[in-house]
């Protein structure tokens, strides 16, 4: 059996939940996302829930992600234990492959995996992305530029893209 840990961080945009398994960082969530969603992820993904400990695994994550929010960081080198259909680990890959301070659209994301159509898909993947900041959710936005969807709330996630230095064309 698999066993999990967690942890929290106070960050500049709330405290975070950092749950990690054996096989690496599994989890990250945000203080907006009600506790019983989590719960039911854990059991979907795990069968069970994280117990309050800090593994090896998580305190490098908790370092690296206080590097991140202090801007020492621009890259996270962490072992993921992502969880999620095909589809969804194919969206997440590309959206690792954003550069810090870059933005790019749900249908830029939808071409790269070579289904130019599925940009309503690819939104819904990208929302459910286990391991926010970490597997840089936040720098995809409309195609007009617009910040839209994301678990943090939307202040989180000006936030974070701030942090970065990337342009925010419609605030």
């Amino acid at each position: 059996m698999i066993r999990l840990y967690s942890q929290k961080l106070k960050t500049p945009v709330g405290a975070l939940r950092v749950a990690g398994s054996s096989l690496g960082l599994c989890r990250i969530s945000f203080p907006v996302v009600p506790s019983r969603h989590g719960s039911h992820w854990f059991e979907r993904y795990f069968s069970q829930l994280p117990e309050e400990y800090s593994a090896p695994l998580l305190s490098q994550t908790l370092e690296q992600l206080r590097e991140y929010f202090e801007g020492d960081r621009r890259r996270f080198r962490l072992r993921l234990d992502l969880r999620g259909t095909p589809f969804q680990l194919r969206v997440w890959e590309q959206l690792l492959k954003i550069p810090y301070g870059h933005t790019v659209s749900y249908g830029e994301i939808a071409s790269r995996i070579r289904q130019p159509r599925a940009c309503q898909a690819v939104g819904a993947a990208v929302g459910s992305n286990p391991i926010p900041v970490v597997v840089p959710c936040h720098r995809v936005v409309g195609h007009d530029g617009s910040l839209v969807g994301f678990a943090g709330g939307l202040p989180a996630k000006e936030k974070l893209l701030e942090l970065e230095g990337a342009r925010i064309p419609f605030n």
